[in-house]
C-alpha cells in the first residue's frame, strides 16, 4: 500500500484533472481539456482530429483504465492506483513512466522533444489552470535553456518523480507548484 504522502500527491493529481471543477473526473473533463486545447493551438482540422484521439486514448488508457470513459470518484480513482502501486511497483513506475512520455509527447505539439512556455501555459489552462503567473512560475522552476525551453523528460521526470514517489525528503516541483495554488 502506498503512503500517506503519495496517496495525498494522487489526490491533487485528481484534482488537477477534474478540468471542469465538478468533484468527479468524467468524460466532460476529458472533452472540455482537449477542446481547449485545440482551440488555443488554433489547430486545423487534421491536427485537431489526432489531438482529439490522443487525448481520449491518454484518458482512457491511464485515467480511467479499466473503466474507459466512466465517471470516477477521487476514491476510486486513489483505490485504482493503490492496488497497482502494491500489487506491482515497478510495472505501475514503468505505466506512469509511459503515460507522462504519452501525455507530453501531445503537448509538444511541434514534436522538438522540448516544452517552450507557451507549450506550457497552454496545456495547462487546457486543464483548467487559468493563473498565468503561478503557471509561469511553475514552468520556470524547470529552469529553461537560453533558448526558453525545457527538455522533454526533464518534465516527465518530475511528473513520473509525483506520481510515484513516496519519500518525503525528495525536492518535488510538481507537489511544489499545485501546494503553491498552481
Amino acid at each position: 500500500m502506498a503512503n500517506a504522502f503519495l496517496v495525498s500527491k494522487w489526490k491533487i493529481w485528481y484534482n488537477s484533472l477534474d478540468v471542469n471543477h465538478d468533484g468527479m473526473i468524467s468524460f466532460a473533463d476529458v472533452e472540455e481539456s482537449r477542446n481547449k486545447f485545440s482551440e488555443l493551438h488554433n489547430l486545423d482540422a487534421k491536427q485537431k482530429k489526432d489531438v482529439i484521439e490522443n487525448f481520449e486514448k491518454w484518458w482512457n488508457q491511464y485515467i480511467f483504465r479499466k473503466r474507459k470513459g466512466e465517471e470516477i470518484s477521487e476514491k476510486e480513482f486513489l483505490d485504482m492506483l493503490n492496488n497497482d502501486f502494491k500489487t506491482d511497483k515497478a510495472k505501475f513506475l514503468s505505466e506512469m513512466e509511459a503515460c507522462f512520455k504519452t501525455l507530453f509527447n501531445v503537448i509538444d505539439t511541434n514534436q522538438d522533444r522540448s516544452i517552450s512556455e507557451d507549450e506550457f501555459l497552454i496545456a495547462f489552462k487546457a486543464y483548467g489552470h487559468e493563473n498565468v503567473a503561478l503557471d509561469t512560475k511553475f514552468f520556470k522552476s524547470y529552469n529553461p535553456d537560453k533558448d526558453g525551453l525545457v527538455p522533454l523528460m526533464n518534465i516527465v521526470n518530475s511528473w513520473i518523480q509525483f506520481t510515484t514517489s513516496e519519500d518525503e525528503s525528495k525536492p518535488d516541483v510538481v507537489k511544489a507548484a499545485f501546494e503553491s495554488g498552481v
